[in-house]
């Protein structure tokens, strides 16, 4: 029963005494004035600079993402424009590679023509020899030979050389003929 007398009538929550009662409140009201004055302006405070500095990160993650983003785009122009001055070095590669090639051929073609057209002299110069040996050749033996027929000597040159013409003039209009 001491506990219940202690306490008050009232419960345990209620002071027993009015003085203590205001000691109470004035107490509270201290330290709801230290709260209000110290407390609470340090949390705001710190409640800003936490806020900005959320601002802060935001802000530059926002311009690191607009960075990466023009970086990239800088990187796709680039990138195509590396593409299309390799297509233009490709084309004029192949271009110049038809240009060789063609000169080439046309040398080829004019080392041909060179070397048949040399050809068909030496074959001229060759055939006119020996069309001119044979005509000595054959002149001799044809006048040796008539004039062991004949039983004279056949020494004329004029003569000779006619016959011998005749007689080669005849056999090449045969070797045309065939």
């Amino acid at each position: 029963m001491y506990l219940l007398e202690e306490t008050g009538p009232l419960g345990p929550l209620l002071p027993s005494h009015i003085s203590e009662f205001v000691v109470g409140i004035v107490l509270f009201l201290i330290i709801l004035l230290v709260m209000k004055k110290v407390v609470v302006p340090r949390f705001e405070k710190m409640y800003t600079e936490r806020t900005e500095a959320i601002r802060g990160g935001m802000d530059k993650a926002e311009q690191a993402q607009a960075d990466a983003q023009a970086a990239l785009e800088k990187y796709r122009q680039r990138l195509a424009t590396a593409e299309d001055e390799a297509a233009k070095i490709r084309d004029a590669a192949k271009a110049e590679g038809s240009q060789i090639q063609a000169d080439l051929r046309n040398k080829a073609e004019q080392d041909a023509d060179l070397i048949v057209m040399n050809a068909r002299a030496q074959v001229a110069a060759e055939r006119s020899q020996a069309v001119e040996s044979l005509r000595k050749d054959v002149g001799t033996m044809a006048t040796t030979l008539a004039g062991r027929i004949l039983g004279e000597s056949l020494e004329d040159d004029t003569r000779v050389r006619k016959t011998v013409d005749t007689f080669i003039s005849s056999l090449s209009e045969d070797s045309v003929k065939r």
